[in-house]
């Protein structure tokens, strides 16, 4: 049973301090709210493993209503990058358009301040190469979706456009059962290439890369950060991570900690473990470098768990999971922390944050202004944490696919398909969105489809 989590007293009424903070966004891929240690005794899988995140959880604030924009990848990460629902960028699902050349990205605007950028992991918002066959879309002569990190405000990249193996990523593991789950290859002499390189820059990829996949980003996620670290100059490190998208594949090391559950759950806990040492890592890294207290740190997943209920992805006690607007595909784990910006002390807060809040409320903490165009809808949530706040000035909108959602602070209004009735939750007494309330509340049904209709009817078509 799920119970409400109370708004701890977790933030100091501070004011951003003057010295511009360094930037740390992490990003777990399929990573549902319940597979995280620290949310077992609210609805969480009681499997879950992230020794590493549960005690980040103590020091972070809690972003208990923490929602990607999309219920897939790519749509969530544009809206991190722009600062606006993705639909008006045209990406409107995984693989499906690229970042405009015109869009400004959080990149570009930090760069431009005088930050040190590098992207680090699972890009996914359009191609690296139009020279050779990579990953998804990625060939000869495909200009038109190529939009590479180092041409959208990275000065450093290591990036693969789309998803790779968790565990030595550039080689394609031994398929298990149903396709669900695989074994490394023992013998590097049996390997075959998966046909996703790491990009370094225009033309050049990282070779031989062995190992938990996890781990190699974080290798360079934390070269990147000495070495800023101790240049002094503020920094923005985004690091994507891959776990645990299919294909999901565990080391023997981390494997065996779950050598009792079916092979799949196996590996999928072991590749989250990876995960969780790998954000791990990060945080020691910020911590012997001296920059931890001047660090905003950001962690959030950017849909629900893949699969279904058989799956061991966890979406807690929520409904729906990857693909569904239902909370188990769009609500998943977040925490925040800035000490020297009053973000510490642990604590729960269930105002709702959305990931396009992720680009005003960085450019604040650096105390930059952001892009005044039309279509930029995410919020600086900064004051709201600080105060307590519960409810925020604006609702959440989704659409995906036939799928469309209006999420206010208390009232969700959902349509799973574009044709069939609006369905009315009340999140905070049902967040398993179990009691239809629709034929109850007419008219609260009735205004927010007018809210909800006036929004979408901002977007720009599909595929711009």
């Amino acid at each position: 049973m799920f119970a409400p989590l109370l708004l701890a007293a977790v933030v100091a009424g501070a004011d951003a301090p003057t010295e511009r903070p360094n930037i740390v966004l992490m990003m777990a891929d399929d990573l549902g709210w319940g597979d995280v240690g620290y949310h077992r005794d609210a609805g969480g899988s009681p499997g879950a493993f992230t020794p590493h995140l549960d005690e980040w959880a103590k020091d972070a604030v809690r972003l208990e209503r923490f929602y990607a924009a999309s219920p897939v990848c790519s749509p969530t990460r544009a809206s991190v990058m722009t600062g606006r629902h993705p639909h008006r960028v045209g990406i409107t699902h995984a693989n499906v358009g690229h970042l405009p050349d015109e869009e400004e990205t959080l990149a570009e605007r930090l760069r431009d301040a005088g930050y040190a950028t590098g992207f680090f992991g699972k890009w996914h918002l359009g191609t690296l190469t139009t020279d050779v066959r990579d990953a998804n879309r990625g060939r000869p002569g495909n200009l038109k979706d190529y939009a590479p990190p180092w041409e959208h405000g990275f000065d450093v990249t290591f990036a693969t456009e789309s998803k790779v193996p968790t565990f030595d990523p550039l080689w394609k593991p031994k398929v298990g059962a149903r396709s669900t789950w695989w074994e490394p290859v023992a013998d590097p002499a049996d390997a075959v290439p998966y046909g996703t390189a790491y990009w370094t820059g225009p033309g050049q990829t990282a070779e031989e890369l062995r190992g938990d996949d996890s781990d190699r980003i974080v290798d360079r996620a934390t070269a990147f950060i000495e070495n800023r670290a101790t240049v002094g100059r503020p920094f923005l490190a985004v690091v994507w991570f891959h776990a645990p998208h299919l294909p999901v594949v565990a080391g023997a090391e981390d494997a065996a900690r779950f050598a009792h559950l079916s092979d799949y759950e196996k590996h999928y806990r072991g590749s989250v473990a990876a995960l969780d040492a790998a954000v791990g890592r990060v945080r020691a890294t910020l911590r012997e470098a001296g920059v931890a207290e001047k660090t905003l740190v950001v962690f959030c997943s950017d849909n629900g768990p893949e699969g279904d209920a058989t799956a061991p992805g966890s979406a807690g006690p929520f409904r729906g999971r990857k693909r569904d607007l239902y909370e188990g595909g769009v609500r998943v784990p977040g925490l925040i922390e800035w000490p020297a910006g009053g973000l510490s002390g642990g604590g729960a807060t269930n105002l709702p944050v959305v990931s396009t809040d992720l680009f005003p409320t960085v450019l604040a903490a650096a105390g930059l202004e952001p892009p005044r165009d039309p279509g930029r809808e995410g919020m600086n949530v900064l004051p709201l944490l600080r105060d307590g706040a519960t409810e925020r000035t604006s609702p959440i909108g989704f659409t995906f696919q036939s799928r469309d959602a209006w999420t206010e602070d208390r009232f969700k209004l959902i349509r799973p398909k574009r044709n069939a009735p609006w369905q009315l939750y009340d999140l905070l007494a049902d967040p398993g969105e179990a009691h239809d309330l629709a034929a109850s509340q007419p008219e609260r049904v009735e205004r927010m489809a007018a809210d909800f209709a006036a929004w979408q009817a901002t977007l720009a078509p599909a595929g711009r």
